[in-house]
């Protein structure tokens, strides 16, 4: 699956050696290789990580000793955090003069808003690597018009509205969900825990987290369902080896042994999970690595490159992989993003019990339920019409013009109900980049002359898993699909542009200046519509808690 232009944070891969022990990790800190933010200088008031003495008893529930806790576990933040995000330039426009058409790879990873959250509850602008805009709108559900069959898995939602933030330019929306009625054919499952046991584990929002985590997954799993556990500190160690979805208490045992403790040097954890997802293999079912990390990880190849062809030859052996960040002031969100890009799977961050129970509960058939691989969207914009364009987000999921067509090429999955939404800022000028004359005898000028009714002409294509030849769903974007002002707009549309706005702001994109915190929370507000679980009223207030940020020394 998550293939993509590689940038500098899968390069930048390295699998650090760092001694379980805090103070240890703090003194090593210099010694790692970063690419991207580094946050230093946390004040120390903050508390030390809870020793954990024995093993919690976590319930099937999720309920830790039998008494659920608030579903907020509040973590430590070390005084030197050392966590690491990719650098990345946000997305410039373009001149459709001279590039008509836009090329990128469906993202379905959600890491970056409950990154963002902590930093924004605490008061504290997160930094510029860990906001993806592509991931803060599609952490929510949107109410897409479904397919009606696997056949066509799903179909292009598309409006055009202005935009809020600039009265001279419009959004372009481009939203599909996948088909979510698979309940009576679900797939088994061969999932293998990688689960990091090591002695930087060991803090309330870490471990303890997992478990519950596990406990909320458990509650899901079937009698033809297969769960193995494989842990790795100093070595790696197999717990569980293929248990049954319906030996639940003999799985939840295996988990509350587990305990932090010791380093991560030299543990192979990773090619033993692999090595059991293989071993216990399902042709035809659902087969998983799923590995849960604070991302301070030495899991046995220490070669950037290496590890990335490694996770990349092991996806063609249909064991996909995702992974799962826990706590905060140490998490490796460039190596987290790189891994599961490369492996097939989805990144996730997970940093509190609310949390886990919408990765592994409420959003489970989508995060582990492919129906659709390697999904590539490409829209090609009418010069007639439009003068320029950006996509907001994306920036790391880029792919070549050519690239769409060639079914070798890796891209995004999509999995069951999962929503996926693209937003292009459009405007009827150019940048100046563009004034040339077109050429008379261009694709795109004969083109243009032919549909003028068009704005843009969009593209989707994707394979059925288990093939190899893609499928091709395309449709163009005419006068019908503009709104005149945002209050008539879809639903979904002005609650994704809320969102937008609000990861653009902060990364402080001077685009939205005028547009302030309060703008934000009222159009947010107002679209929050069917919102069972509650998600959408915390980004609400959210967005309020994103005023009070401070902004840090220097600025």
């Amino acid at each position: 699956m998550r293939h993509l232009l590689l940038s500098v944070a899968v390069l930048a891969l390295v699998a650090c050696s760092t001694s379980g022990d805090q103070n240890k990790n703090n003194t090593q800190a210099d010694e790692i290789v970063v690419t991207g933010s580094r946050i230093k200088g946390k004040p120390s008031s903050y508390p030390s990580p809870a020793v954990v003495a024995q093993p919690q008893m976590i319930g099937r529930d999720g309920s830790m000793g039998g008494a659920p806790l608030p579903p907020r576990i509040d973590g430590y933040y070390p005084e030197q955090d050392t966590s690491e995000y990719a650098d990345y330039d946000p997305s410039a426009f373009k001149d459709v003069a001279v590039e008509p058409v836009s090329t990128f790879s469906a993202d379905v990873d959600t890491a970056s808003y409950a990154l963002t959250r902590q930093y924004v509850e605490r008061g504290e602008r997160p930094p510029d690597g860990s906001v993806r805009i592509e991931e803060m709108i599609n952490y929510f559900d949107y109410d897409y018009a479904l397919p009606e069959s696997l056949n066509a898995p799903f179909r292009p939602n598309i409006a055009v509205t202005p935009s809020p933030w600039n009265r001279d330019t419009q959004l372009l929306h481009i939203g599909i969900k996948g088909y979510d009625d698979i309940a009576a054919d679900r797939p088994p499952l061969n999932l293998v825990f990688l689960i990091d046991v090591s002695g930087s584990m060991n803090a309330p929002n870490k471990l303890p987290l997992v478990k519950r985590s596990m406990g909320i997954l458990v509650d899901q799993l079937r009698p033809e369902d297969r769960i193995s556990i494989v842990t790795y500190a100093s070595g790696e160690e197999v717990v569980l080896k293929a248990a049954r979805g319906s030996e639940k208490d003999k799985i939840m045992a295996a988990v509350n042994a587990l305990n932090a403790g010791g380093s991560t040097a030299g543990a192979a954890g990773l090619q033993k999970a692999y090595e059991m997802a293989e071993r216990y293999f399902k042709r035809g079912g659902v087969n998983r690595v799923v590995m849960a990390t604070d991302g301070d990880f030495n899991v046995g190849i220490s070669d950037p490159e290496a590890l990335k062809n490694y996770v990349t030859e092991k996806r063609e052996t249909g064991v996909y992989l995702s992974i799962f960040g826990y706590g905060l002031g140490n998490i490796k969100d460039n190596r987290i993003q790189a891994l599961a890009q490369n492996g097939n799977g989805t990144a996730g961050y997970i940093d509190s019990v609310r949390e886990a129970r919408k990765v592994f509960d409420d959003d489970f058939s989508g995060n582990l339920f492919p129906i659709a691989n390697d999904v590539k969207i490409q829209v090609e914009f009418n010069p007639a019409v439009v003068g320029s364009y950006r996509l907001l987000g994306y920036e790391t999921r880029a792919l070549a013009r050519q690239d769409f067509n060639d079914d070798k090429v890796d891209a995004g999955d999509i999995g069951a109900g999962h929503s996926v939404t693209a937003i292009y800022e459009i405007s009827p000028n150019s940048t100046g980049q563009g004034d040339v004359d077109p050429l008379r005898y261009s694709e795109e000028h004969l083109r243009a002359a032919d549909f003028q009714g068009e704005i843009a002409f969009v593209k989707l294509r994707y394979k059925k898993p288990g093939e190899d030849v893609s499928k091709l769903i395309s449709r163009p974007v005419t006068a019908r699909d503009v709104y005149a002002s945002m209050n008539n707009a879809p639903e979904s549309a002005r609650f994704a542009t809320a969102v937008a706005a609000y990861a653009m702001k902060l990364r402080g994109d001077d685009s939205v200046t005028a547009l302030s915190w309060a703008d934000i929370t009222t159009m947010a507000n107002s679209a929050k519509g069917a919102d069972p679980y509650g998600y959408r009223a915390e980004f609400v207030a959210l967005s309020r808690d994103a005023a009070l940020i401070k902004e840090p020394e220097g600025k």
